[in-house]
């Protein structure tokens, strides 16, 4: 039964980096041996031992020992023997392309899904847990193999959802961005994850996480809005047609 922790972002408002997820960590990581391994390659321009640095003491303050994937000798042995995987932020792009690099796309869905590792992404470490990376607001610095991704949940999302446009910028909106995927991917719908939120998933269960409602966007539709705290079946969000 997959056991996943989507987040939208690392941080919310003026908190510390992961400081607002401390209750959605303690959700996910409850039952577990606390261990975690953290897949570090969503960083550009800064290394991944800083990357490490950053990323260990909120984990650390839920009685968590983060270790990067970069220590280990064989990055795929670390996965198959991973209790909890945890996927960082940065650039979707350039982490997918190096996921694929390293052989780790299957490796961490199969130990997701069929052996019981918990996932926990953030950012960029959540649209790699979709079907794709087609809803990502990322610039593509690099040309991945395939946009295809990991696939925890049968739907996309679109982390850092932020409504309307900004004082003076003239550019699409999130929602007009949101309008052309679902106009050219008919049938698909996405979810919007507000700054702070976070999707959990059980088995074939999302609940919404955080104080901020979620929104699924659909084609020619209302959007329809999932409340904070409300849980929902996976199935209701139309995914990607075979």
């Amino acid at each position: 039964m997959t056991n996943a922790l989507l987040m939208s972002s690392s941080r919310m408002g003026s908190l510390g980096y992961l400081e607002h997820a401390a209750s959605q960590l303690t959700t996910i990581l409850d039952g577990t041996s606390r261990k975690v391994l953290f897949v570090p390659f969503a960083a550009v321009s800064f290394s991944y031992d800083a990357y490490e640095d950053l990323a260990a003491p909120p984990f650390a303050a839920v009685d968590a020992e983060l270790t990067a994937i970069h220590r280990f000798e064989d990055p795929v042995r670390a996965v198959r023997e991973a209790d909890v995987i945890a996927v960082g932020g940065g650039n979707s792009f350039a982490l997918l392309n190096r996921l694929y690099g390293a052989g780790l796309v299957s490796e961490i869905r199969e130990r997701v899904t069929q052996h019981g590792a918990r996932y926990i992404g953030w950012s960029a470490g959540t649209n790699v847990a979709t079907p794709s990376i087609r809803t990502t607001n990322d610039m593509p610095i690099v040309e991945p193999p395939s946009f295809g991704a990991i696939g925890l949940v049968p739907f996309q999302i679109n982390p850092h959802f932020i409504p309307g446009k900004p004082a003076g910028h003239n550019g699409e909106s999130r929602e007009e961005r949101l309008a052309e995927f679902t106009a050219i991917n008919q049938g698909e719908e996405v979810l919007g994850l507000i700054e702070g939120s976070a999707l959990h998933v059980t088995g074939s269960t999302g609940t919404i996480l955080g104080d901020s409602d979620a929104l699924v966007f659909a084609q020619d539709a209302p959007v329809r809005t999932i409340a904070a705290g409300a849980s929902f079946e996976l199935a209701e969000i139309s995914g990607p047609v075979a």
